[in-house]
């Protein structure tokens, strides 16, 4: 297990400076940034060299990355057009989005899961046929008509909920906003379920231990059960990150200050630091959501070692 621990590390090394060089690159070629801090008027040429030579616009791409790379290693991701350090900005949001994102996950696993195994055992069944209706309904409607839909009928017309987060954004007021933000990936993971528990109890093993007399519900949960959360697991763990990095609409809709504010705020001014320095921080959590993953295979799935 270490020696498969280290090896991952390693690899995440190239991936790291992979991702982070090329949304590097992306984001300097959206348009000039110093345009966008002078608004409609264009910036007169000696205001325009002393903002490029302040921020290090004036040297050449790589070198602005290799000087970047080497401030982040520091803790240094830069400053923000307004001043604000972008250190500042993540303290701020990155507090809110996982919360956030601790209630989304929290609705994947214990609504998606338990919906998936229920319809997996009842394969074929009204129960099964209903959910997958719904479940598609959810997939093909987009988060905005989803979020706009519940913030309309929960929050304006019944009153049940605020329609805008406060900016403390405490768990209770997130449960509406989390649960838009999981809704396409609940219907996943319920699908994903359903059809891994469907498969996995035809399996031999699956036959075996009820014909040794194991309880049902034992055979669930201890053979059928954790061999089929091996690839909901996968899913889950790759979600994270996608949840974190796509709660843009989310949070625009129930005004929430995270970090899908803070990178629509960024991209919107070219504030090339903030949506770089964020974008970073959201790779890491990809990389480590993702090696978590893989050593939770072990745990499932006994029949897994890693060298």
């Amino acid at each position: 297990m270490g020696r498969y621990v280290i090896r991952r590390l390693l690899q995440m090394i190239p991936v790291f400076f992979g991702a982070t060089l090329l949304i590097f690159l992306m984001v300097n070629v959206m348009g000039d940034p110093i345009a966008g801090l002078c608004g409609d008027r264009q910036c007169d040429p000696a205001t325009a060299t002393q903002l490029r030579k302040e921020f290090g616009l004036d040297k050449p791409l790589w070198q602005q990355y290799v000087t970047y790379m080497g401030n982040v290693f520091t803790g240094d991701f830069g400053t923000a057009f307004n001043g604000q350090e972008v250190t500042e900005l993540m303290a701020s949001a990155f507090p809110v989005t996982i919360r956030l994102t601790i209630v989304a996950i929290l609705f994947e696993i214990v609504i998606g899961i338990t919906l998936g195994v229920v319809t997996g055992l009842r394969r074929g069944r009204p129960v099964d046929t209903g959910v997958l209706l719904v479940t598609l309904v959810v997939i093909s409607v987009p988060t905005f008509v989803t979020g706009l839909l519940l913030q309309l009928l929960l929050g304006v017309e019944w009153g049940w909920i605020s329609p805008s987060v406060s900016p403390e954004a405490p768990f209770d007021e997130l449960i509406v906003p989390g649960l838009v933000l999981a809704s396409v990936s609940l219907a996943y993971v319920t699908r994903l379920t359903r059809t891994s528990i469907a498969e996995n109890r035809r399996a031999d093993y699956v036959r075996t231990a009820v014909a040794k007399g194991l309880p049902r519900r034992r055979v669930i949960t201890r053979h059928l059960l954790r061999n089929s959360l091996i690839p909901v697991v996968t899913f889950i763990g790759t979600d994270i990150g996608a949840l974190m990095g796509g709660a843009i609409v989310t949070e625009r809709i129930f005004n929430i200050h995270g970090v899908g504010f803070q990178l629509y705020q960024g991209i919107l001014r070219q504030n090339t630091q903030t949506v770089v320095g964020f974008v970073t921080v959201l790779v890491l959590v990809f990389l480590v959501a993702n090696l978590l993953v893989d050593l939770l295979y072990a745990v499932l799935d006994p029949r897994i070692r890693y060298a």
